[in-house]
């Protein structure tokens, strides 16, 4: 959901890069690049920014949806 402070395999720093690097490929800078000039070389670091994925918005959005249709249809069971 969001991303961990630490590489799962290394241990190494991550989380402090993940604004500048979501800023920097969202403006159309290749995401090796940016990786590369924030100075992460490792590749299972690497690998947690090139392979997050962001689900919060997405589940705040289906909580949405599910508030609006217990409040008009009832109680939803799960």
């Amino acid at each position: 959901m969001i991303i961990p402070v630490r590489c799962f395999t290394c241990g190494a720093l991550i989380g402090d890069k993940w604004e500048e690097f979501i800023k920097r490929v969202k403006n159309g800078e290749d995401p090796g690049k940016v990786l590369d000039d924030l100075g992460v070389k490792r590749y299972c670091c690497r690998r947690m920014f090139l392979s997050h994925v962001e689900l919060i918005d997405e589940l705040i959005r289906l909580e949405m949806a599910r508030s609006k249709y217990s409040k008009s249809r009832g109680k939803m069971k799960f």
